[in-house]
């Protein structure tokens, strides 16, 4: 049975848009299904709520227009037709959409086409994110993102703890903290799995001992590397040469 074939199979099996019962529960995002003429035909609870309906069937069949300020709705409108008319997606567009109190925010929108099985547009699908909230959660990394691209360039190197967080601009508590908060390690953890991710680069090589590679990748002797080793991966160094070899 060819690759495609267990697919299809397996997608025959399947009951009709499971997979959108993902959006259910994706935190800040709101998910929309519309068909050819731009109706409403599915949303998640979280868009339901924010177009102030309770349940998805009320909002099945209606436009935009029906509940968008008019020049948000012909925005969207407009759009959607650019989607439907090309079978092309449209992505990343920072755009109004009410937010909770029903004032206009920047949201970010995704949109694509739905194909019916002849393979003609048969609607579109989108997502439609907050910018406020992407930008706040994405900003504690890039706040620290000099200090993981460093522990990543030099991770054959002993942890500078003060270095680091007079890179950040912080005390070492405060970098550590941070830090945790972040990336839900330690900055000498981080430091470690780099070593690891780096040790499993280097080992489907037969021409390099574990002495060797555990040296390269800044571990001090080949005892600590295997315990490490181990620790992160579930095996040992060995084991997973064994089941990677030749496969660099």
């Amino acid at each position: 049975m060819t690759t495609t074939n267990l697919q299809r199979g397996w997608m025959e099996e399947l009951p009709a848009g499971q997979f959108r019962h993902l959006f259910d529960h994706l935190p800040g995002t709101l998910f929309f299904a519309k068909d050819r003429e731009a109706r409403l035909m599915g949303g998640n609870p979280a868009f339901v709520r924010r177009c102030g309906f309770r349940s998805e069937a009320e909002i099945i069949g209606i436009a935009d227009r029906d509940i968008f300020p008019p020049r948000l709705a012909e925005k969207y409108h407009r759009d959607d037709m650019a989607v439907i008319s090309s079978g092309r997606p449209m992505l990343g567009l920072i755009e109004l959409f009410p937010g909770p109190d029903g004032q206009p925010e920047w949201f970010i929108t995704d949109k694509l086409p739905l194909f019916d099985r002849q393979g003609k547009v048969f609607g579109l699908c989108g997502t439609v994110r907050s910018y406020e909230e992407q930008r706040v959660a994405i900003q504690p990394y890039l706040e620290l993102a000099p200090v993981a691209e460093h522990l990543k360039k030099h991770h054959r190197e002993p942890l500078d703890l003060p270095a680091l967080a007079r890179m950040a601009g912080l005390s070492e508590r405060q970098l550590e903290r941070k830090f945790h908060a972040t990336f839900q390690t330690t900055p000498r953890n981080f430091l470690v799995k780099m070593r690891v991710v780096n040790a499993c680069r280097l080992l489907p090589d037969p021409r390099l001992s574990l002495t060797e590679i555990a040296l390269e990748v800044g571990f001090y002797d080949h005892s600590d590397f295997s315990r490490q080793f181990r620790k992160h991966m579930g095996e040992s160094p060995t084991e997973y040469r064994r089941a990677n070899r030749g496969s660099r």
